[in-house]
């Protein structure tokens, strides 16, 4: 049995050798033909004396005409059969050619794409105090510029004003703030600013204090009293205030790394990074809405000297220099209180 299974495999394997050599021999007959011939007439030149020799040459060059007729024919076959491959590879090269100016174009939609979806998650939401106090400590970290936009400023006198001037001072760079807050000569603004306030909450914020016209007015006057009194003490800080005749119910931050934006709910804010869209378009936002606000002349305020702790009468000469007077009713007792709302504030969020 076993001598039968061994016989099967041999013939198997025979059969297998002999489809592949008819494979062979239908795809080059010609050629497998022109050989033969050309043994033939080989042969035939050998006889010299066999055959009579007029028909030895008239075979000879019958032999070789044939022989250059079948190899002309697998020549032209050849050629013929070239002919699709040469085409096609002609097509893989003129798409391999234009290859770099296809991968340019998907490179530039797979680049929009992913603008596309960056610009999708560009504004992230804070949530907590906690949180939102951690961005704006990143945000002041190594910041050269500081854009502010909202009410009176009173974080900003608090915390961020003091904490980036002492970081520009500490690192020796020049430091850029701009700052947007309702003007406090605007009764107006100032009443529609405390209502707004006490709508929100009737209940004293982290100051201690509630909201009312005189609060708002006083809060606002502390801010350009304690940018002017930094601007005095940092030689390199530039120094911007603009006073608006309009109340806003969001607060913007804007550092060279990012923008937060806040409001009346100190669990919740809203922050985008430097680069994106949303960023960009904000600081030009910022910078418009400043530019049509009521420009104060900070840089009058260096003719009136302002000490450590700022004397009664210096507080009203450097207002009225800077063409901001206080009210009449102003006792010394409110321009008492004003100075401690610009060098001492308190962090209405804790």
């Amino acid at each position: 049995m076993a001598a039968g299974l061994t016989g099967g495999r041999t013939n198997g394997a025979y059969m297998g050798r002999m489809a592949r050599f008819g494979a062979w021999l239908g795809k080059n007959i010609d050629g497998f033909v022109a050989l033969l011939l050309a043994v033939g007439v080989g042969v035939v030149g050998l006889l010299d004396d066999s055959i009579d020799k007029a028909l030895r040459d008239q075979v000879i060059e019958s032999g070789t005409l044939l022989v250059l007729a079948l190899l002309t024919t697998a020549i032209l076959r050849d050629r013929w059969r070239q002919e699709p491959a040469e085409k096609a590879m002609r097509e893989s090269f003129a798409r391999t050619v234009t290859l770099p100016e296809r991968l340019e174009r998907l490179e530039g939609v797979v680049s929009g794409a992913g603008r596309a979806l960056q610009d999708l998650s560009i504004v992230n939401v804070l949530n907590g105090p906690e949180e939102i106090a951690r961005a704006h400590a990143d945000a002041r970290a190594d910041t050269d510029r500081w854009i502010f936009k909202g009410g009176t400023g009173t974080y900003l006198r608090a915390v961020t004003l003091p904490e980036c001037v002492a970081a520009a001072r500490r690192e020796r760079r020049a430091l850029l703030m701009r700052l947007e807050i309702i003007d406090p000569g605007d009764e107006r603004v100032c009443e529609a600013y405390a209502r707004f306030r006490r709508s929100m909450s009737q209940e004293p914020d982290g100051t201690g204090e509630v909201w009312t016209p005189e609060r708002t007015r006083k809060e606002a006057f502390g801010t350009i009293l304690a940018g002017c009194w930094h601007h005095q003490r940092f030689g390199l800080l530039e120094l911007h205030i603009g006073l608006s005749a309009t109340m806003t119910t969001f607060r913007w931050d804007l550092s060279s790394s990012s923008l937060i934006i806040t409001g009346e709910d100190p669990r919740r804010a809203l922050i985008t990074r430097r680069g994106s869209f949303y960023y960009d378009s904000c600081t030009t936002e910022l910078m418009a809405s400043l530019e049509q606000a009521r420009r104060v002349p900070v840089e009058l305020a260096r003719s009136v000297p302002l000490s450590e702790e700022p004397t009664i009468e210096e507080v009203r000469r450097l207002f009225e220099t800077l063409g901001l007077p206080l009210p009449r009713s102003y006792t010394d007792r409110d321009i008492a209180d004003l100075t401690r709302k610009a060098l001492r504030a308190k962090n209405p969020y804790l």
